[in-house]
Formats: C-alpha cells, structure tokens, sequence
C-alpha cells in the first residue's frame, strides 16, 4: 500500500547517503518530491534570430557555415568561434574552455546551439551543443552540491511511474476551481514537471501560484482575526473632540492621506481589540504628525503614549517636535546617553503619572522602566527593532495598542506579505508647498563643476549636506572619505563658507553639538557619514551631495536624498558616481527618474530581492516555491480578498464548501 507520506528511500536509486542529501533540498516524502517544481524550463523549440531580444537565451539552428577554430590565451583558457546561417543571417558562435566541441562540428552540418543572443553583435555565445532533436521543455530544477539535475529528473519520474501522483487530493475549493478557471491539483502537478507545450505549463503554474499563495492568506488572515478578538486589548475611550481641536490648531492642514491615516488610527484605538498597525509614508510625508495625534488621543483619554526610537539624535528631534506641539502636556525624554539624576527624576514622574509622553531610545525598556498607565506605543523606524525589545515594550505596559512607524517604503506587496497580520496605513501624499526633489547623477570627473555651481547654491543663503560612504581612507576600497571630503571642501572655499564634520564614532554630546550648528545656521556645508539618514530636519538644507552614490541601495540614497526638500525652496540631489555594474548604473538612472520612494522600493525589491531587502529570515518573509510577490501581485490581491472574505465570517470552518481546507492547514500547521 502506498502512501504520500513514504520516504523517498522507497524511490529506486535513493540509499541513505542520497536521502540525506535529498533532505538538504526538503526532500523527505515523496510527496515533498511530486510538489518539488522547476523554477524554469529551458525552451528547445528553436527559434528565429530575428524574434529574440538582446541577452535572451534560446536554442538557434543553422547550417554551419566556418570551420571551428580554438585561440588558447592565459592558463587553461581558450575560445571555440564558427558560424551559423540561419536564412539570410550569419551567426558568430563562440564557447568558452569547452574545445572539445570542435569534434562535433562540421562545415554544411544543420547545427543548434543553446546559448545567449547578442543582438548588436548578430552572435551567440553558446552553453549546449544539440545536435539531435531533444523534448523541446526541458525543467531545471534548484539543486545543491551532490544532487545533480538528472538525479531530480529521473526522482520525479519515479514517483510518477509508481502512481504516487494518483494520491494527491484536490485541496482548493471547486467554487473557487470554477471562478478562477484553475485546473485541478493532479493535473497542475504533472504539468509542472511534464508539461505538453507552454500553454499547459503557463495553466499549471497560475493555478500552483494560486494555491500557494491563497493558503499562505487564508493563514495570515486566521491571525489577523484572532489578534482582533484578543480579550486583552486596550479600548482607548478618546475624547474626540478635543482630538479635533487639537487639529484645527495646527499651523498647517493635514493631507487627505494624513487624515485617513489618523482615522483608521484613532478607530483601531477605541476598538477593544488590540490595534497592531503599521503607517508607511515617504519621507517627509509627516507621519510624525499623525503619530502625535494618536500620542494625543491617548492622553486624552488619561494614558499615557511612549514613543521609542533608534538613536539619541532621533529621540531628541521626536522630544522637540512633541512639546511644540503639546505645549502644555508634560514630556519625559528618556536615553541612555541621559545622567544620572535626570534619569531618576525622569523614572519618577513616569511611574507616578506626571508624564503624560515618554520618547526614547531602547532605554525605554530597560530595567527600573516603570509606566503608570500606558496605553500606546509608538516604534518609529520599526525595522530597526527586533520583534523581542518591542514585546518588552508591549509586555511593560499590559499590552497596549501598538503603531509601527517607518519612512523606509515597503512596497505595497511586500506590506502585505511581510506584515500580514497587521494593518497597514500609507502616507503617500507630501504636504502642500513641498517641491520634487530635482536629482542629478554626475561622474567624479565632473566635481569640480559641481563645486563651482555650490558655490553659487551658498550664496544663496542654501546649507549643504555632502555625504561618504566612509569615515577614513580605506586602502580596500577606492571611495571618497569623509574626513578627505571635509578638507577637500575646507580648501576649495576657504574662510568663505564653513564646514564642519559628523560621524558615528563621535560621541553623543560632539554629534548634538554639531547638528544644532547647522540647525542654527552657523555652518553651511555638513560632511556626514550615513548617521544622517534618519531623523536631522534642517528645512534650510537645500543641497544633499552623495559621494560613491552607486555603493548604496535605492532606498537608502531615497532615505538620505529625503534630508533635504522640506521647506518650500526647490531642494537639490546630486549623485557623484562612477558605476562600473548595470545594476549601479541603473540605481543612479532610476533616482534621477522619480522620487517616490514607493516606486523606488518597488525597484530595489525587484533588483535586489525581498531577502536583501529586509533579510528573508529575520522578517518572517515567506519562501514560495514558485510564486513571486512582485510578478504576482495581482494574484497576491485577489488571494487577499478572498482569504478574508472567508475567514470573516466565524463559522467557516463548519461550512461545507470550505471543508476541503481544513486538512491542508492542519497539515501546514505541523511543518510549522
């Protein structure tokens, strides 16, 4: 009797060594092997040169029109060239350190090469010789040392070959089979690794990709629910109006996107559930604001509303923007840096009451941190925290609501996915009067054009930031460093303009002082290390020069250009790089295109990957086999929608169209 759950020892082929290595790749079952998919099929059909688009890889045919040749240069490196002619086309053929193809090559011979199309060359450089006729979709599938593509191939087709496949339930629904147009499971599966012609495997794959992620929803939106009914959730009981007083007072309006951020907020905040949110927004788009009000409604309501914060200089900036605009209430500022006897009284006043606010830094949650009644907090720049130090926080204040805050873009997707079991707010307007952030890429070489034409940004009455990847010389790389920068700049413009230097190695009071310098105006260009990126406001500064732009993603470059542009004068970013990849040359083109921080997320998501991202293991981001949450946004949405339309409704689980769910969860349940 045979069953999914056998081992694949019970495959021919596969001793203990091999099942081990197999186990390495996930491979216990063999039904971790029938659900085991390519990640690409190499396409032998062979195609017409004039259809294929520059570095494309495809099988191209012809008749071979030069004899092979071999050039042998370094050690053990040579090149083999002959032609193709394919129609009317002459094709340059050449293979890297494989001479012995030479053999297998004859002048008049109708010949495919398997390789990569350089259209501006008319050639190919070839990776496969096919000389005779081969199944036109070959499956590659994810390997590691010791496990070879053919070992997989001749894997699968065992279990095929003994019917395990027969096996396989239907685990989707037939109401949502029918309104999606899915094939079934048993059929998908075979498709994906047999498929007949492109068409079948593109049906197989929608409806895989379907499953993976309906299942992964269906599961986060379960979480979402049982947050939501949790019975120990705080029910903030705001005083609306004086929040709306509180509104009309600001010397600024908000934006309609600020507005609808502040009440799905406030909503949360009333209801008896936990609030769990996230409020995304470009930089400079005044999430702070909208974080202030929640801080407000919270006391309001008597509580009080903690707000923790990456470094000092942050905490600083949040402590004055809050007693500006909370006058009257009393705020606690609360960091390590702080000596000893403020702390103390600081401590005080936060375990009796006297505080109505508390910013800070991890200080937060430190022992001898007491509340007296909290009820909100606030983590801005959330990434920055691990998920402990924000349960430490949550835990000293008997789980109160909770608001993540975050000026790095989250595309939309990833959002979803990597927070799913939150809600999520999205700041996606600027305030009036704020203008785009005009961005230039220049090459080293042309510097001192740039210098000249700060010169005349200074006299202007502009402050300027020039930032370096580097604090000293470094003999590893070639990149422009911050004290080098801070002399260069010194000398250029003499007793004209002042410079003044920050780092992070300075201590914390050196730092302090030299912001407030440039704050005040007393210094006019500011050579800084990335401890700018977040959290210096200085409306004046209408000028951020990035050295060696391409060493830095697209969102930092987006985090760092968002220094300047937040008064109402035209703000510049100049990008000084000389690329030597595509991928930075297409950072440094793609910043000069657009400054929305959301596109540009979108961007590095797809250049660099979520794992890059945000680190695949620490966020909890999910590993699909064949999904993608860019590429398959749309289905993503769709899953969303329909996963929570389920999960909705409290008796779903008792309902008999749902019922074919139920074992797969419990199943995903026990590999969790």
């Amino acid at each position: 009797m045979i069953s999914l759950e056998d081992r694949v020892r019970v495959l021919p082929g596969v001793g203990e060594k091999s099942a081990a290595k197999l186990q390495q790749l996930g491979l216990v079952t063999v039904e971790d092997v029938l659900c085991y998919y390519p990640f690409r099929y190499d396409d032998f059909a062979a195609r017409s040169v004039l259809e294929l688009e520059e570095g494309e890889k495809a099988l191209i045919s012809g008749i071979v029109m030069t004899p092979p040749t071999v050039q042998y240069y370094g050690f053990k490196r040579n090149k083999l060239r002959f032609s193709l002619k394919q129609g009317e086309v002459v094709i340059a053929v050449s293979f890297f350190n494989q001479p012995y193809l030479a053999d297998r090559i004859e002048v008049g011979q109708d010949l495919a090469v398997w390789g990569k199309w350089d259209k501006a060359k008319v050639a190919v450089t070839g990776m496969k010789l096919v000389a005779q006729r081969e199944d036109e979709l070959q499956p590659i599938y994810h390997v590691i040392q010791g496990v070879s593509q053919t070992s997989i191939v001749k894997l699968v087709k065992a279990a095929f070959d003994k019917g395990y496949d027969h096996l396989l339930k239907e685990n989707i629904p037939t109401s949502l089979l029918e309104r999606y147009r899915l094939v079934e499971r048993k059929q998908a599966v075979r498709a994906m690794h047999f498929p007949k012609d492109i068409a079948e495997y593109k049906q197989a794959l929608r409806r895989i990709k379907f499953e993976e992620l309906f299942y992964f929803q269906l599961r986060l939106q379960q979480l979402k629910v049982a947050n939501k009914v949790m019975a120990d959730g705080v029910s903030i009981a705001y005083k609306p109006l004086e929040v709306e007083e509180k509104i009309a007072s600001l010397p600024f309006n908000l934006t309609e996107a600020q507005e609808k951020a502040v009440h799905e907020i406030l909503r949360d905040m009333q209801s008896t559930g936990h609030m769990n949110r996230l409020l995304q927004g470009d930089v400079g788009s005044g999430k702070t604001v909208v974080a202030a009000l929640a801080m407000y409604a919270a006391y309001t309501a008597g509580m009080q509303a903690a707000m923790m914060v990456p470094t000092e200089i942050l905490a600083e900036q949040h402590f004055e923007s809050l007693t500006q605009l909370f006058p009257d209430l009393s705020i606690a500022l609360l960091t390590g840096g702080m000596r000893a006897a403020p702390r103390r009284a600081a401590l005080a006043a936060i375990e009796s009451g006297e505080v109505d606010m508390i910013v800070g830094t991890h200080a937060l949650i430190q022992d001898g941190v007491h509340y007296h009644h909290l009820g909100l907090v606030v983590t801005d720049e959330q990434h920055r925290f691990g998920v402990h130090q924000r349960r430490l926080l949550r835990e000293k204040g008997g789980n109160p609501d909770v608001l993540m805050m975050t000026a790095t873009p989250i595309p939309r997707t990833l959002a979803i996915t990597s927070f799913g079991d939150m809600d999520v707010s999205i700041i996606n307007q600027l305030p009036a009067g704020r203008k785009p952030i005009v961005t230039r890429w220049v090459k080293h070489e042309q510097f001192p054009v740039v210098l000249d034409w700060l010169e005349k940004e200074l006299l202007k009455g502009a402050q300027v930031y020039v930032i370096s990847p580097l604090i000293e010389e470094s003999e590893a790389l070639d990149l422009k460093n911050a004290i080098a920068l801070e002399e260069e700049l010194t000398a250029h413009f003499k007793e004209k303009t002042s410079v003044a230097l920050l780092h992070g190695q300075m201590k914390n009071d050196e730092k302090e002082a030299i912001i407030q310098a440039f704050k005040a105006g007393h210094t006019d260009i500011l050579v800084s290390t990335t401890v700018i990126e977040v959290g210096v406001n200085v409306p004046n500064a209408t000028v951020m020069v990035i050295m060696d732009a391409d060493r830095f993603g697209l969102s930092q470059l987006h985090q760092l250009r968002g220094r300047v542009g937040r008064g109402e004068k035209q703000s510049y970013a100049i990008l000084v790089a000389n690329p030597k990849t595509d991928s930075g040359k297409d950072r440094m083109r793609i910043m000069t295109e657009t400054t929305d921080g959301f596109v540009l997320a979108e961007e590095d998501l797809k250049m660099r990957g979520s794992g890059e991202i945000f680190g695949t293991r620490q966020s909890g981001l999910p590993e699909f086999q064949v999904a993608n949450i860019i590429e398959d946004y749309a289905i993503l949405e769709e899953a969303r929608r329909i996963a929570e339309q389920i999960v909705s409704d409290s008796d779903w689980e008792t309902q008999p169209e749902w019922q074919v769910l139920l074992p797969y969860l419990a199943k995903e349940e026990r590999l969790d």
